[in-house]
């Protein structure tokens, strides 16, 4: 079996996805407990206890997520339908807990003004950064702010040089591959998380970049998070995982015995309420309980891949250069049998 790079994986003749890959530890860990294995890093002057950022959907990152996840060292970015954001930016005092918030490409210069003020990080919420709408409004911010700005979405490189020309101090990567996004299927474009990601860091690298990069979407369990950081991400950018949770807007729904919360793209129908295109579906997931539990085990299982893989920080993970590729059958081998 060969071992791959990750440049061999860069260079891979098909697009990849998590389910494709595996890491592979190859030399003696010092690690003697997972416990040594340390989470925490820096995310545009945002100390993180976990590499965890929530995506701005309007059933995952409401008010109380967003503050519960900043309480859990994560970050929440409060999505741009939410009807409290108004009380916040008429709030005086710092909460000192939300920390960003999503804006649309037409939203006001008084508004962004009133962001800044209260030091939120900007993340312009579109789906696609690959557009001089984006990179007019992210450039016009940057101009009279002194403010992080997040974009996008891309899935390849060949653009970063002028998203951070244009200010852009980080990038979510990632075009069709959220489970309720369908925008794959309905404009025939994207590519594997893998390859999309390994693209950006290889661009990024060539050219000596500074913008921080987010996976966005893809992402089903801690193990696939390991991965994402594995690749070079900087943080990963979760909607499907923490939807479900108590802290996620919506009622708790029981159905059949069980108990469900909805869970919907955001452009699906539901957010935009009206006949035009779609490239969103709306589902329900299971109720998962409190949120910080599915942060605890994103923890543990993230601390057990550094302690397999040798590593004591999160630096040290984003060095990890042997991989496997998997067949289909190496790949349900893995699956717990029921």
């Amino acid at each position: 079996m060969k071992i791959y790079t990750r440049k061999d994986l860069n260079e891979y003749n098909y697009s990849l996805t998590y389910d494709d890959i595996s890491l592979i530890p190859t030399k003696v860990s010092r690690i003697k407990s997972r416990a040594e294995a340390l989470t925490s890093c820096d995310f545009l002057n945002v100390k993180l206890n976990v590499p965890v950022i929530s995506s701005p959907m309007d059933t995952v990152s409401g008010l109380e997520m967003t503050k519960e996840l900043s309480r859990l060292g994560c970050l929440g970015i409060l999505n741009r339908f939410d009807s409290s954001l108004d009380e916040l930016l008429n709030d005086k005092k710092d909460n000192g807990l939300v920390k960003a918030v999503s804006i649309a490409l037409n939203t006001s210069a008084e508004t962004i003004e009133k962001l800044v003020e209260h030091k939120y990080i900007i993340c312009i919420d579109t789906a696609n950064a690959n557009n001089c709408a984006v990179l007019n409004k992210t450039e016009e911010i940057k101009n009279k702010f002194d403010v992080p700005v997040i974009v996008g979405n891309i899935a390849h490189g060949a653009t970063l040089q002028q998203l951070e020309n244009s200010g852009a101090d980080a990038v979510r990567v990632g075009i069709g591959s959220g489970s309720v996004c369908t925008t794959s299927i309905q404009t025939g474009i994207g590519i594997g998380q893998v390859s999309s990601l390994l693209n950006v860091y290889y661009s990024r690298e060539k050219s000596k970049l500074k913008i921080k990069i987010i996976a966005d979407g893809g992402i089903k369990s801690p193990g696939d998070i390991a991965k994402a950081l594995a690749l070079g991400s900087d943080v990963v950018m979760l909607g499907r995982m923490l939807a479900g949770t108590r802290e996620t807007p919506g009622e708790v729904i029981k159905y059949q015995g069980q108990l469900w919360k909805k869970y919907r793209g955001s452009a699906s129908f539901g957010v935009k309420m009206r006949n035009e295109f779609i490239e969103g579906e709306e589902t329900m997931v299971a109720y998962k309980g409190a949120v910080t539990n599915v942060i605890d085990s994103i923890s543990d299982g993230l601390k057990s891949t550094m302690s397999y893989m040798d590593c004591f920080n999160l630096d040290e993970l984003r060095n990890t250069d042997t991989f496997a590729v998997l067949s289909n059958s190496s790949y349900l081998e893995r699956l717990p049998k029921i």
